[in-house]
């Protein structure tokens, strides 16, 4: 999809008919020329597609028609105003179907209707991001611009490619599948055909395959499917830049500094125990701790680990983090025991000392 040269494409455009009588005009002002029938089997390779919001550069190569010449915006119902001719559809055409589609409205009134139609100032992209990301939804993408999504903070730049959405989307969750990560996109004239390609963003981490990292036009959608399970290699390789850098857990119960922790994304359980000092010596519980994981949906699950300190990341005994999750460590039985004791013996120590002082004030 990246690097293929756009292939001149074929419009079956029909010019108005003129009827006796009537003016030579292509179109009435408040009529605005509908696009061009177009047969979709003739789309081969990707080409921009116009919409609302495009400037354009029109030049007529007559020199005696260069009045006609200028700059045009594609206004909110896709037509932008042109002399002689009044509105004309152009949205949902690529520029050499815009470009054929004018010169044949230019014939009724000109010898020589050759033109260029070029983009002078192209509109916003806007993508949807859905799937196992941080945060799916539509996304405005320019050339320039900045994301923080999660405590991550991602300066984006250049021409919007497919890791420039997930980046900001906040990044791929821990549940992503990167050998399983698809691309739609429209149909150039026909915004109700799509075509989906397969990308695999696994190839991309590990060997550079910026095939996997297509350019992206208005109105794609990048779906991120789910892996059955955590694969710690492909969690290695999209920490690089396709995950949040920093996330924020808080670990609770017996450990030596319980709170708020700043930590690596992806960082298992275990790593984030430690982090906290580790469990209190004879008090914390080493084996079982308690994760309490917020969802999207508002709902909270509370999920039993058995912790293995010799064991990677595990979805089962050493799950990797996500931000905002709370870790509890249990209390050890030896602990559980004496604060039982403590809460039986507390109150007859409080009497034994009242006793005692009142001995020493009657023996005064």
């Amino acid at each position: 999809m990246v690097g293929h040269p756009l292939q001149p494409l074929v419009v079956s455009a029909q010019v108005p008919e003129q009827q006796p009588g009537q003016p030579a005009t292509a179109n009435p002002a408040s009529e605005p020329s509908p696009a061009p029938t177009i047969d979709p089997a003739l789309y081969l390779q990707d080409a921009y597609i116009l919409g609302p919001g495009d400037r354009v550069q029109l030049t007529v190569l007559d020199p005696g028609a260069k009045d006609l010449n200028g700059t045009f915006d594609i206004l909110n119902d896709g037509s932008a105003s042109f002399a002689l001719l009044g509105s004309v559809v152009l949205s949902g055409l690529t520029l050499n179907q815009a470009q054929l589609w004018l010169q044949s409205l230019y014939a009724s009134h000109l010898l020589r209707p050759a033109l260029n139609i070029t983009v002078l100032n192209p509109r916003p992209l806007q993508v949807s991001v859905v799937g196992e990301v941080v945060a799916p939804g539509l996304y405005t993408l320019t050339s320039g611009e900045g994301s923080q999504v999660e405590g991550a903070a991602v300066s984006l730049s250049g021409l919007p490619t497919l890791v420039t959405a997930i980046q900001k989307a906040g990044g791929l969750t821990l549940n992503a599948n990167l050998a399983d990560v698809r691309l739609q996109r429209r149909i150039p004239g026909d915004a109700s055909q799509v075509r989906e390609t397969q990308l695999n963003l696994i190839s991309l981490l590990r060997s550079g395959d910026k095939a996997q990292n297509p350019f992206l036009f208005d109105g794609d959608t990048i779906m991120i499917g789910t892996a059955p399970t955590p694969d710690r290699e492909a969690i290695e390789l999209a920490a690089a830049n396709l995950s949040p850098q920093q996330i924020t857990v808080t670990v609770v119960g017996e450990v030596v500094t319980p709170g708020r922790l700043s930590l690596a994304a992806n960082t298992p359980v275990v790593q984030a125990v430690l982090a906290a000092g580790g469990p209190r010596n004879w008090r914390g519980k080493r084996s079982d701790v308690e994760l309490v994981r917020i969802n999207r949906n508002g709902t909270a699950t509370r999920q039993l680990i058995t912790i293995d300190y010799s064991q990677g990341v595990s979805s089962l005994r050493n799950p990797p983090l996500r931000d905002g999750d709370t870790v509890v460590v249990n209390r050890s039985a030896f602990a559980v025991a004496t604060d039982a004791l403590g809460a039986v013996t507390a109150p007859v120590s409080g009497l034994v000392s009242v006793w005692g002082l009142v001995r020493l004030i009657q023996d005064n």
